[in-house]
This record gives C-alpha cells, structure tokens and sequence, in this order.
C-alpha cells in the first residue's frame, strides 16, 4: 500500500485525487493532506481519510483542528507549513497541487528526502526549474512526474522516446473566455468579462492569466523545465 501526501486536498486537483483514492482504498493511505481557507472541506477530508498530518494557513484554526481531531499528529500553518509537511511526513508520493511559489520549498523537501513528486504546481518549474534539476542530479532516487493535464501528455507521450528523436511537441490552447473573438472585439473587454471562464473556476489570477495567454506561456516554459 502506497502512503500518500496530497497538498492542496480542497482544490480541483486535490479532490479528484482523493476520489480516485476513494474508489482503490486496498491500494493507498492518505496520510497527510493541507488546505488553506476551506476548512469545512478540510474537515470532511480529515474524517473520511483520517490523516495524521495537516497544513492549514492559519495558526488558529491549526489550533482549532488540533483540539478537535485527537488522533492528528501535528498541524502545520504558515509560511513555512507546507514545507515542513513535506519534510517531516511519512509518505511514498506526494502530490503537490497548490498554488503559487508556496509549492517550491515543499517539493525541494520532498526531492531532499528521494521521493517520488506528482507535480501540479507550476510555479515550481518556471520560477525554479534550474535549482530543481541541479536538485534532482543530487538526489537521483528522487522522481517528478507531471500530473497536471498538458504536461502529463506530454510525458506520457514521450515514453519509450529519446528526447533527442522529438523534434517538435505542441501544448494546445483548448479555448478560454475569449475563443473565437476578433481583435476588434477584444479592444474593449473588461475585467468582468475576462474572469467568466466557460469550463472551470480557477480563482482570479489564473483565470485572468488564462484569458490573456499568459498561462500557457507559462506553460511553455514549464514544459522546456521538464526537457532539459
């Protein structure tokens, strides 16, 4: 049974995750799961799955959990939580599904200790990726492999391939708020409009970074992170 560290537990990733790990229980153990402002979420997560490990962002409703779930072994919040989660945790994989360069020093932890990283926080790679390489050829029982959707097809893609045979790989932009708009059209959008995502709901950064193609720039330069 594979032992499982998932932050990130309310987001989109996070909760898929645990529904497949809901369907293969005989399979894998949760042992340690974080969130940051859903705490009523984080709740059911914790009763269901009954993890020993936590991560929440702050020190009062850490507190709060603490007293309310005997059976946890330590609550972490803060800036420096998550990290600390990850180094001090009893895991096989840890799936890294949070947002922002919070995500950094917990897979740098996680690689430090030559684990295998299901990565789906980007910031990781583009703000990073040089440090984690160098990391990886130090560590090199430690393994990432990309879950979050166009990056997993391209690894998948590239199994049983030497990078040196692939001339070209293409991540596609599969449409967001503004697909199929002129440019005389978007001479005059408005914020409003640029955060009514048809297909997912993704905060307000991201969805606005989405509208504008800057996410998938970002995509771009997470996926040469991985090749090189």
């Amino acid at each position: 049974m594979k032992k499982i560290l998932i932050l990130g537990s309310t987001g989109s990733i996070g909760t898929n995750a645990l529904e497949l790990i809901r369907n293969n229980r005989e399979q894998y153990q949760v042992v340690g799961i974080s969130g940051n402002k859903n705490i009523e979420l984080l709740k059911k997560q914790i009763e269901e799955f009954k993890p020993t490990f936590i991560y929440v962002g702050t020190e009062q409703d850490a507190l709060n959990l603490k007293k309310e779930y005997s059976f946890l072994k330590e609550v972490y919040f803060g800036e420096s939580g998550l990290a600390e989660l990850s180094k001090n945790s009893d895991y096989d994989i840890i799936l890294t599904a949070v947002s922002g360069a919070i995500g950094i020093d917990a897979t740098v932890e996680a690689i430090k200790r030559e684990k295998r990283i299901a990565l789906a926080n980007k910031e990781t790679m583009v703000s990073a990726g040089t440090y984690i390489n160098k990391l990886l050829k130090e560590y090199p029982k430690a393994e990432i492999v990309p879950v979050d959707s166009e990056h997993s097809a391209l690894f998948q893609s590239l199994q049983g391939f030497k990078k040196e045979n692939v001339k070209k790989l293409i991540i596609t932009a599969s449409g967001g708020t503004f697909r199929g708009k002129d440019l005389a059209y978007l001479d005059n959008v408005t914020v409003e409009q640029a955060l009514k995502h048809p297909n997912w709901s993704m905060g307000k950064k991201i969805t606005i970074d989405s509208s504008t193609l800057i996410n998938k720039g970002l995509e771009v330069i997470e996926a040469m992170s991985y090749l090189v």
